[in-house]
């Protein structure tokens, strides 16, 4: 991890989604592997799924192809030798993507995200603004982005996961959302089954995502 960014909230974060049995992701920097093993094995432990946020955090649209596959397999290496399991899905640094940061990804059978809803934790809002911010944004089928380490979130996701869990939503790592070829991507982005109409417009998996990384 390349920033001040620590692992303070860590256990507070497993505590919180333990207490409503929800299972999120957490994508990891190789450099907060390297800083922080225990925090990495302790989510694995919950049961949460631990991805790939990149070895160093670069910036991937100015990295070659092979560059790319290599700061990525470096953070796989980091994250399997802690947990066990190879990590199959990875969120780029800062959001940013090109074809080529998609091909080289795919090309070593992972599959990159983004996300939908933004609760700019990483900006220090208070916790009532950032729960307003999520529980207006969550759609069916939404991944929200939290940050670990930001100074509100442990104060926000209680409320944020009790409105949303009354408004009939459930919470699955992001693995369980993502749907295997054949399919479909909508005008909104949103994957479809092939061939399928869509979907319903009644509340759907809402996934959490975590980064331990910098702000964006």
């Amino acid at each position: 991890m390349t920033s001040p960014w620590g692992n303070e909230d860590t256990q507070m974060l497993i505590d919180i989604l333990a207490k409503y049995n929800i299972k999120a992701t957490f994508f990891v920097v190789g450099d907060w592997v390297d800083k922080y093993p225990e925090s990495v094995k302790a989510l694995s432990d919950a049961g949460h799924e631990v991805m790939n946020h990149s070895n160093s955090h670069a910036h991937m649209s100015k990295l070659s192809r092979e560059e790319i596959i290599a700061d990525v397999e470096a953070c796989n290496d980091k994250i399997e030798a802690v947990t066990g399991v190879r990590p199959t899905l990875i969120r780029p640094p800062y959001g940013e993507y090109d074809d080529n940061v998609i091909s080289a990804i795919r090309s070593i059978g992972m599959e990159p995200i983004q996300w939908d809803v933004d609760s700019l934790d990483w900006k220090d809002l208070p916790a009532g603004e950032i729960t307003q911010r999520v529980v207006k944004g969550v759609q069916p089928g939404s991944i929200v982005l939290f940050h670990n380490a930001a100074l509100h979130t442990p104060e926000a996701l209680p409320g944020i996961l009790e409105a949303l869990l009354q408004e009939g939503y459930t919470f699955v790592p992001i693995s369980q959302i993502i749907l295997p070829q054949p399919y479909t991507i909508d005008h909104t982005g949103r994957q479809l089954p092939a061939a399928s109409p869509a979907p319903a417009a009644t509340p759907a998996p809402a996934s959490g995502l975590f980064s331990a990384q910098p702000a964006v």
